[in-house]
């Protein structure tokens, strides 16, 4: 009998109301980072982010549960790719994930688009997902972008 684990890739299309080179200032300096990463209940404490944003470089960080703080969530990922103010693109290998034999290699493509208006189209593709996590990284995207949103609007 073989393992068969069936995965799916996020995919989440958003605008937001700001030029792009703001968007993508919220994605790499880490000041701004940590004011709107993570889900509603979970925070990245501003000690915790590390980012060298060029080809090789790396973004480390820790979502911290803002009820039980010992429940935390690190993330060590190498950027693979990156066009400043047009494309981030990443990886991260996963221990302990529901689904994924370990060593499993997480992606993350995050492409900036001009809109009209001084708007700016994020696309997003992540994964490897088992379909059950994968609907949960949705949620916490949506929960993030909202944070973002409100970061964005300031």
């Amino acid at each position: 009998m073989s393992d068969t684990t069936v995965t799916q890739e996020l995919v989440i299309t958003r605008v937001f109301d700001a030029p792009r080179e703001l968007v993508w200032r919220a994605f790499t300096d880490p000041e701004q980072f940590a004011q709107w990463f993570g889900p509603v209940g979970w925070s990245v404490p501003r000690d915790t982010v590390d980012m060298d944003v060029r080809v090789g470089g790396h973004q480390r960080f820790v979502m911290v549960n803002d009820e039980d703080p010992s429940m935390t969530s690190p993330a060590d990922g190498i950027f693979s790719e990156v066009v400043e103010h047009e494309l981030l693109v990443g990886y991260e290998e996963a221990h302990g994930v529901p689904g994924l034999p370990d060593g499993t290699r997480f992606t993350l493509r995050l492409e900036f688009h001009e809109e009209p208006g001084g708007k700016t189209r994020l696309e997003l593709r992540q994964g490897p997902f088992d379909p059950n996590v994968r609907s949960g990284a949705e949620e916490g995207w949506g929960s993030s972008f909202t944070k973002l949103d409100a970061l964005l609007a300031r």
